[in-house]
């Protein structure tokens, strides 16, 4: 899968309209200037070369250098990719507090009162998207006469665990909850199903305390599909938080592909989007190794 991602966003860029070496050179370049540079950089080759030549670059770990004045890429998302994992992990984490929360107050009040107010709140997460509730957090939050949170940028570090925690709330929140909404409906249905199951009506018919049952066997058995969804929904959480990081002036992960995009930086463009691709990757594979812990079951499959 790795090796695919490789080749797709080599062959992207290849595609992608403008010249490498107007780019790095600038326009005000001679044509020898940029014809000694493409050769330079093995811009003449042909396509199966220049992608051989850049899976050995990538089996060194070099990423290359941004165009001039030339940086390291490998650098510069050494000190931006943590701040989007630490972005990524908060929204995680507020999208499977909400999605138990909700997903398994509405499987066990079914068809009342508190399932409807649950499907309204998913239904109307799932229609937000996250960088227009990220716009609307700053306005409610943000502006105004007395803000409980900054409109934009990460704390200093002399600010500590309470003063970065206030400045990731809003882009973490903004990125967690449309997440949160798809989980909640997938929480709620996998425990209905389990909730509805022989063994549950059995356990009570013998004695076993219903808050035990639910606790102890419902909810484990009901969190391998919603284990599943969490980690395909990885991939949208990573790509989600390139663009809140844009809304609320992070300096992750957005800001470096904004630039590479922006000027044709074909180097800084490929690094960013295979850091994250082989992240997400790295993450499902985490993903399958839970179901282990989930249901032991699995091991005998």
């Amino acid at each position: 899968m790795i090796l695919g991602i490789t080749l797709l966003v080599f062959l992207v860029l290849q595609a992608a309209p403008g010249d490498q070496a107007s780019s790095a050179l600038g326009d005000g370049a001679s044509e020898e200037a940029k014809q000694q540079y493409r050769q330079e950089n093995g811009l003449n080759d042909p396509l199966v070369i220049q992608y051989f030549a850049f899976l050995g670059r990538l089996l060194q770990l070099d990423l290359g250098v941004t165009t001039p004045p030339a940086k390291s890429v490998a650098a510069m998302i050494g000190s931006a990719f943590p701040l989007t994992l630490q972005l990524t992990f908060l929204g995680v984490l507020i999208a499977i507090v909400l999605s138990l929360t909700f997903g398994i107050l509405g499987a066990l009040y079914r068809d009342k009162w508190q399932d409807q107010l649950v499907r309204v709140f998913s239904i109307a997460a799932i229609a937000t998207p996250s960088f227009w509730l990220g716009i609307l957090l700053i306005q409610w939050f943000a502006l105004g006469a007395s803000p409980l949170f900054p409109s934009g940028g990460i704390a200093t570090p002399e600010s500590g665990f309470g003063g970065w925690l206030n400045s990731m709330a809003l882009p973490a929140l903004a990125l967690g909850i449309p997440v949160s909404a798809s989980l909640i409906r997938v929480v709620r249905t996998s425990m209905v199903e389990e909730l509805d199951r022989d063994y549950v009506r059995t356990a009570i018919g013998n004695g076993v305390p219903y808050r035990e049952v639910v606790s102890k066997n419902v909810l484990r058995n009901a969190l391998v599909t919603p284990v599943t969804v969490l980690g395909l929904r990885v991939g949208y959480l990573l790509g989600g938080a390139v663009v809140i990081e844009m809304i609320f002036a992070l300096p992750g992960m957005g800001q470096l592909i904004l630039n590479g995009i922006t000027n044709l930086d074909v180097n800084l463009v490929q690094g960013v989007v295979l850091t994250i691709s082989v992240t997400f990757v790295l993450v499902n594979i985490v993903v399958d190794l839970l179901y282990l812990l989930i249901n032991p079951r699995i091991r005998t499959v």
